[in-house]
């Protein structure tokens, strides 16, 4: 049996040190701010239900949690928001024997692969059990942990990830929850499980936007790079979950929004992906968020069910948004 897997995430692995995270969150120009209509996004940390776990950080920048499989661990899976599907590494297939169920096609930023493909009865986070998963089987050396948590996975929880206190949260959406405020919330659309930011600014672009946490590094498409003009400033290779490497270009973006946030001089590598051509952006404009970038925000909320994505921006940053809303030039959400 061949399915098709889309991996739509970043580079997992940069080899030339040419990108690096120098940007500045910055509060936006005073400008109304769609109100929030639907409930909170974030997970009740009080509620007995939901699992707070500690983050851990590896070598390439990425953050794991402990998982189990089949009663078998703990390892050390990524959270990848950028991964259609959990995955597995080789190591983990040999020792517990998982059953094979045929090869997928694998679509990483730099190439398309065929790979193995397991049966994984249950995985087991924190208090949540996952069961009945079809994993695709990936070389650790390449991706850097033991395995993948990806949108498969994710899709019945609302995941909270606090840089500030190093944890995340995941409560299962039946779950009733508190109400948490954020500073920033944006409705996102579906695509092949990926939530796709689609009203992003980039230099008064247009853009589609993808929160994708399994990625150290950030990527847009040459789409973009053409529209807005960027100008190289040296040559960068990345390298995908397949192990195929890829050479972009990196300038520097003079300003990212998103609704009341803006991101200014953001570092991006620019190549044509197949991950963007999967999800059919390959002549639009769009980037992936890489955790480069991502650990700039204190905390990021994601509920996968009421597609929204929250952000909470660095305290300082924060204080100026709320002087801008006090004087009535950005109005509050509703939380």
């Amino acid at each position: 049996m061949r399915t098709s897997l889309i991996f739509a995430a970043a580079p997992l692995a940069l080899i030339a040190s040419a990108v690096s995270a120098n940007s500045n969150a910055t509060v936006e120009p005073p400008a109304p701010i769609k109100a929030a209509t639907q409930g909170p996004i974030a997970p009740d940390l009080t509620n007995p239900n939901t699992d707070i776990l500690e983050l851990e950080e590896e070598r390439n920048r990425r953050i794991t949690i402990p998982v189990t499989i089949e009663g078998a661990g703990p390892y050390n899976f990524m959270i990848d928001t950028g991964s259609q599907a959990t995955a597995v590494t080789h190591g983990i297939n040999n020792s517990l024997s998982l059953t094979p169920i045929g090869t997928a096609t694998l679509v990483g930023m730099a190439s398309r692969r065929p790979v193995d493909v397991v049966e994984v009865n249950n995985l087991v986070v924190g208090n949540h059990t996952i069961h009945n998963l079809s994993a695709p089987v990936l070389n650790k050396k390449h991706l850097g942990a033991d395995g993948i948590i990806g949108l498969d996975s994710l899709q019945d929880f609302r995941v909270l990830i606090d840089f500030r206190n190093e944890t995340i949260a995941l409560e299962d959406v039946t779950t009733k929850q508190s109400r948490s405020g954020f500073e920033i919330i944006v409705k996102a659309r579906q695509k092949l499980g990926q939530l796709l930011i689609t009203d992003a600014i980039v230099e008064g672009v247009r853009a589609t936007v993808i929160i994708d946490t399994g990625a150290q590094s950030s990527l847009a498409n040459l789409a973009l790079r053409d529209r807005i003009r960027a100008r190289r400033l040296q040559e960068v290779t990345t390298m995908d979950v397949n192990g195929v490497t890829m050479v972009g270009d990196v300038a520097n973006v003079r300003s990212l929004k998103i609704q009341g946030l803006a991101l200014t001089n953001v570092p991006l590598a620019f190549a044509d992906a197949p991950a963007f051509e999967a999800l059919g952006l390959k002549d639009k404009p769009v980037l992936s968020l890489g955790m480069q970038h991502l650990k700039i925000f204190d905390r990021i909320a994601i509920d996968f069910a009421n597609k929204r994505i929250m952000f909470d921006v660095p305290r300082d940053v924060a204080r100026e948004l709320r002087k801008s809303r006090r004087a009535g030039t950005i109005r509050p959400f509703n939380q």
